[in-house]
């Protein structure tokens, strides 16, 4: 069997060698202004403030604004001190309405194998009420 790959991102990894690293990321970090407070291996927590692009045509905060934090937050999770991954499946619920100005999403390893990762983010608003749940399946 071939020995994985390096880590892109080592896990100890100053918060700035992450948030540089992951500045490619760019729909994440300049459109939607996500930005990565906490990333260590199996659990990263990502921001981001809410604008009026993010709502929808009745006012609401778009279902793809809130995955697109949630999507941030595994990439970062599931990167950091792991070989390349990539999700191959994810299921969100969304839960409640955002009534705050920030989303911050939370996402934590639930197992972290060789080949294959299970995660789980929880999205929250700055007031914290659970927004969605995502879980995914990743492939590293």
């Amino acid at each position: 069997m071939p020995e994985p790959s390096a880590p892109m991102v080592c896990d100890g990894a100053p918060i700035e060698e992450v948030r540089a690293f992951f500045a490619d990321d760019r729909f994440a970090t300049q459109a939607c202004r996500a930005e990565i407070i906490e990333a260590r291996k199996g659990h990263a927590v990502c921001e981001c403030p809410l604008e009026p692009i993010h709502r929808n045509a009745m006012g609401g905060v778009m279902g793809g604004a809130i995955f697109t934090l949630a999507d941030f937050a595994l990439a970062v999770a599931s990167n950091v001190g792991e070989s390349p991954t990539v999700s191959v499946s994810n299921s969100i619920e969304f839960i409640s309405t955002v009534k705050g100005s920030r989303l911050i999403a939370t996402c934590e390893a639930d197992k972290s194998g060789r080949s294959l990762g299970f995660y789980t983010v929880t999205v929250e608003d700055d007031l914290g009420r659970c927004i969605a749940k995502m879980t995914a399946t990743c492939y590293r």
